[in-house]
């Protein structure tokens, strides 16, 4: 675990973080009253932001299943990992390859103070923690680099972080860095905000994180799919959350088989 400086003298609480607005979505501790009072209005607004965030969840650890059960991948960079909340990445794929090694890379120094959550892997893998912001992709990489080996396949995990970042922020840029990093075999595993199913609330929900200083992007279908340009797309290709591939029977008793589409988009796309 990396950081020079006690996390908790950084830590920002006059002002909402989406790291800590998401926790307390999924009913976390490890947020303050600036989030709970983004989350409960954006519920108030839209009211299964829960079910998003819950649903989000679930996409990374079933795509994560995927990946290591499909591919043999044993390497895993997750990319605002946000607060520790089991299971975690490292969790899902140690559990199918004992073996495999997860970097976890955040900005949010609350993140940084739970970090050592994040280090408990098993004896044969190896779990990392970097502070970093993802706008800086090739300090990432060469970070990042101590832990993976990027000659061999490395899954990429960009898990709702990318409608934090606009296209004119870098985010297409972003995403062509790290991906062009990765060796053949590799993949992106990436969930994204869109305004394609529900506008009117989506377009409430970003007018209400604009006017807490947070920058929120809605893209549209084709949008998502010039994130994976150049990649091969693993079934059922770009779709709703609830409907990659979902499950008979979620966490807290929920049936992801019958869920009506989220307001967010998830594929995994592979690097030939």
């Amino acid at each position: 675990m990396t950081g020079t400086e006690p996390a908790v003298s950084r830590i920002d609480t006059s002002r909402p973080h989406p790291a800590r607005v998401y926790d307390w979505y999924l009913g976390g501790k490890d947020n303050y009253p600036v989030d709970e009072e983004l989350g409960r209005r954006i519920t108030a607004m839209q009211g299964d932001a829960p079910r998003h965030a819950r649903a989000n969840r679930r996409f990374m650890e079933r795509a994560t299943r995927a990946v290591v059960r499909e591919t043999g991948i044993r390497q895993f960079l997750d990319i605002g990992s946000g607060i520790p909340t089991e299971p975690n990445l490292h969790q899902i794929a140690q559990s199918v390859v004992p073996d495999a090694r997860v970097v976890y890379v955040d900005n949010d120094p609350i993140v940084l103070a739970h970090a050592a959550a994040l280090l408990h892997g098993t004896p044969e893998g190896v779990t990392e923690y970097l502070q970093a912001d993802a706008r800086e992709p090739e300090r990432i990489l060469e970070r990042a680099a101590s832990v993976l080996d990027f000659d061999r396949p490395v899954a990429l995990s960009l898990i709702a972080l990318l409608h934090f970042i606009a296209d004119d922020d870098g985010a297409h840029q972003l995403v062509d860095t790290l991906v062009g990093a990765l060796a053949p075999g590799s993949c992106l595993v990436l969930s994204a905000m869109t305004a394609d199913f529900d506008p009117e609330n989506v377009r409430r929900g970003i007018e209400a994180y604009t006017a807490s200083g947070v920058t929120l992007v809605a893209r549209s279908h084709a949008e998502v799919g010039r994130l994976f340009k150049g990649l091969e797309l693993l079934e059922p290709g770009i779709v709703s959350l609830s409907d990659w591939r979902p499950v008979a029977g979620g966490n807290a008793g929920e049936n992801e088989a019958k869920e009506e589409p989220v307001s967010l988009y998830g594929a995994v796309g592979f690097k030939r």
